[in-house]
């Protein structure tokens, strides 16, 4: 079991939100945090994730469409438009020089896509910014997208509600493609371990505040 040093955030979306919320309610007790709104029309909820106890800078976003969006239709943000259930989609991870480490993989033979600026509000209204990679369709979301905070707090060291991070990797059928695509990033153990089992899915270990352990 092991927890990738370089973790940012772990995405769960799903066709609804509130229903995201309260799915992860029941599973954990932990009630996270409304996040915000994005301008793709998508709002977030969050939940710090502690290591060993103690802060770290990582955390789950469980994601899924902004209530107040103006549009019917689902946001493709994350493939929500397809999902039927909270679903454990990908993650991001936040290495030193996010230009280089996206030339460095392009150079590797995996395109981890062009480094955007994106922004939300804060439900108290404070603007928070940031830069990250978004792959082109179809997009491999065994691999992780990078982001850098720059300025900005990173939300897991902010006033959230938490839970302990318990192990986090990826497992797969036939794990050398997906191994291939991830190293060419470059940052060795700062991603998640890639083993082979059955299935090709993201595996995390949380524990509760009673010492349960749950998988997701």
């Amino acid at each position: 079991m092991s927890v990738p040093h370089l973790l940012d955030h772990i995405v769960i979306a799903g066709p609804d939100l509130g229903e995201i919320v309260d799915w992860f309610h029941e599973l954990t007790g932990v009630t996270a945090a409304p996040g915000g709104a994005h301008p793709s029309g998508t709002a977030n909820a969050l939940v710090a994730l502690t290591v060993g106890g103690q802060p770290r800078p990582h955390y789950l976003e469980l994601i899924g469409p902004d209530p107040d969006r103006d549009e019917e239709e689902l946001p493709k943000t994350f493939s929500i438009n397809r999902l039927k259930k909270p679903t454990l989609i990908t993650y991001a991870v936040h290495p030193t020089g996010i230009d280089q480490v996206a030339e460095h993989a392009r150079a590797e033979g995996f395109d981890p896509g062009d480094v955007q600026d994106l922004s939300r509000r804060t439900p108290d209204g404070e603007l928070l910014q940031w830069r990250l990679t978004q792959a082109q369709a179809p997009r491999n979301y065994g691999v992780p997208f990078l982001i850098d905070w720059g300025e900005t707090t990173q939300p897991g060291l902010g006033d959230l509600p938490s839970i302990e991070l318990v192990s986090f990797e990826r497992i797969e059928v036939n794990p050398g493609p997906q191994q291939k695509a991830t190293a060419a990033l470059g940052l060795g153990d700062g991603v998640a371990a890639i083993r082979e089992a059955q299935g090709s899915r993201f595996v995390l270990r949380l524990r509760t505040e009673d010492g349960r352990e749950i998988e997701i």
